[in-house]
């Protein structure tokens, strides 16, 4: 007999029946009818099924929209799969037993929702998110692995979020291999203080609304969760020369590291007890890579002056990197050299 599981779950939190409730990590809401709304990029959840197979019904807002994920089936990655306007990912196994399968959203918040519909299998559960340390990385296009994988459809064609790969950017990859689960607040093209061809919006004033949009009404409560570790890698949009159409300004570095350290402060202020890491950008080079180093070096020393009871602000600069991906992004190998980089900067934060 098959068991239909119809999700209820919100951010880090249960529904009244524990074995009928998605526990997901990132942004996600319960729409009315039920349907669990996954928001934030590489946002995921953990079922348990028996037999060799499982299947997750999804359903896309917009009929001419498509959207990706990846899963992992008892600690294996198993790919990355796009998802029509109503699509079934069936997962299967190779033997009968008692299965664990972790679901990931491929692509970020500006790229449109994906719901979950149903999941059905034999004796299907939703598990608990592990009791292991959380790392939110926050950030632009490249923490959201856009423009990473073209394996599938080449760069300069399909759509934005067709390369997007959510799993195999750097944060998850780091996560992965120091034992800590994450969580990407990451948006495309974002900044401290300006976007990478616009003055508005930036990071700060949509980081507390949970699609990442400034008309958005529904507030993200950063205080559901408690991350040991907050990464934050902005600047590269607020350095970028624009698309060439509209009125750039010059960098303004006194506006950038005001707004920087007003964040920081943002975000202390939710998670008083996480260690704060401040990244460069490998994307940037030459006098601006020299110029956000020194921004970034002004920032950490201003929120150590102002909390010297809190341990202090990490500060990592990434060697330059020449991107490999679409349109000036990292790719899936260079995320990994990116990870690479970081894995001991984060492996001592955490434990």
């Amino acid at each position: 007999m098959r068991k239909i599981i119809i999700c209820f779950c919100i951010f880090f939190s249960l529904a009244t029946n524990a074995q009928q409730s998605l526990q997901v990590v990132g942004r996600s809401v319960v729409l009315q009818d039920g349907r669990t709304e996954l928001i934030s990029p590489g946002a995921h959840f953990d079922i348990q099924f028996s037999g060799n197979q499982c299947e997750i019904i999804f359903s896309l807002p917009d009929a001419n929209a498509h959207s990706y994920v990846q899963y992992e089936l008892d600690g294996r990655y198993m790919g990355r799969y796009r998802i029509e306007v109503l699509d079934t990912l069936m997962i299967k196994a190779s033997k009968n037993g008692i299965h664990r399968a972790r679901v990931f959203k491929t692509t970020e918040a500006h790229s449109g929702a994906l719901y979950v519909n149903q999941i059905i299998g034999k004796k299907v559960k939703a598990l608990p998110a592990e009791k292991i340390p959380v790392i939110e990385f926050i950030g632009n296009s490249i923490t959201c692995g856009a423009a990473a994988d073209p394996s599938e459809v080449p760069c300069g064609t399909g759509i934005y979020h067709d390369q997007h790969n959510a799993y195999m950017a750097y944060g998850p990859r780091v996560a992965r291999a120091i034992g800590a689960d994450f969580v990407l607040n990451s948006v495309s093209g974002i900044g401290i203080y300006r976007t990478w061809n616009k003055d508005y919006p930036s990071m700060p004033l949509i980081y507390g609304n949970m699609h990442f949009k400034d008309t958005d009404d529904i507030p993200w409560n950063p205080e559901r969760f408690h991350p040991s570790v907050i990464s934050i890698a902005l600047g590269t949009n607020d350095l970028s020369r624009g698309d060439g159409n509209s009125e750039r300004a010059p960098f303004d570095s006194t506006v950038f590291v005001e707004r920087y350290i007003k964040f920081v402060q943002i975000v202390k202020r939710a998670q008083p007890k996480a260690r704060i890491v401040l990244l460069s950008s490998g994307m940037v080079s030459g006098e601006h890579r020299e110029l956000l180093q020194r921004c970034l070096a002004d920032v950490k020393n201003a929120i150590d002056l102002q909390y010297p009871a809190d341990l202090q602000v990490v500060i990592y600069f990434f060697k330059p990197m020449k991107a490999r991906g679409c349109t000036g992004h990292p790719n899936v190998e260079d995320h990994a050299i990116l990870a690479n980089e970081l894995i001991e900067v984060f492996r001592p934060l955490i434990h």
